[in-house]
């Protein structure tokens, strides 16, 4: 086999290895009724040790600076 060749076949194998994973998202988005990840809670409302850690901090950092 010629330089190119060889050349030709593996451009295509580290095309298809490097946009995998956008394929299998597409693949995944339209398969699910455009939900790729299933069903998902909207950010915030689900209960969160370190979101409830940065309020106390923020709140005391307020504190702080209000004195």
């Amino acid at each position: 086999m010629g330089d190119v060749t060889v050349l030709f076949i593996a451009m295509i194998f580290i095309g298809t290895v490097a946009f995998a994973p956008l394929a299998y998202f597409i693949y995944k988005f339209g398969k699910s009724d455009a939900k790729p990840f299933g069903e998902t809670e909207p950010h915030g409302d689900s209960p969160s040790m370190v979101n409830d850690f940065a309020e106390k901090m923020i709140s005391l950092v307020k504190g702080k600076v209000n004195k």
